[in-house]
């Protein structure tokens, strides 16, 4: 009974995790904007949850290289990172589009924002149902 309470909050603790990993490299993305040839990363947010929830996944096991080893938090969405497509050619073949990024940013942290207020609602929710308010 206890996972059918918890269950809606794993899934966004695990969208929270994938968030935050993506900010973490989009952050590098826009810091290595001026390193000459430097190639952008980023990951598909959508196979990332699945995989990380257990769905339908075309990922690889996450960074384990043997049976014991643990799995690490975004080590999935490390496993299914991919290059950015370059929009703009530029003369040191670096593929950070600046304008892009920080797009992307902004829309990583607002979707972050919103994931922390739905777990908040939830706790809250739950907390009031316990208590018999």
């Amino acid at each position: 009974m206890l996972n059918k309470l918890t269950e809606r909050l794993d899934f966004q603790s695990q969208a929270l995790l994938l968030r935050a990993e993506r900010q973490r490299t989009i952050a590098s993305n826009i810091a290595n904007a001026d390193t000459p040839g430097y190639v952008a990363r980023d990951f598909n947010f959508r196979q990332a949850l699945l995989s990380a929830t257990g769905g339908p996944s075309t990922l690889a096991t996450a960074g384990a290289t043997a049976a014991g080893h643990m799995p690490l938090p975004g080590a999935d969405a490390a496993q299914g990172m991919g290059y950015a497509v370059q929009t703009q050619p530029a003369i040191d073949n670096n593929t950070v589009d600046l304008d892009r990024e920080r797009a992307n940013f902004v829309d990583n942290s607002v979707r972050y924002e919103a994931t922390l207020r739905f777990i908040n609602g939830q706790a809250k929710t739950m907390l009031s149902a316990i208590q018999g308010q």
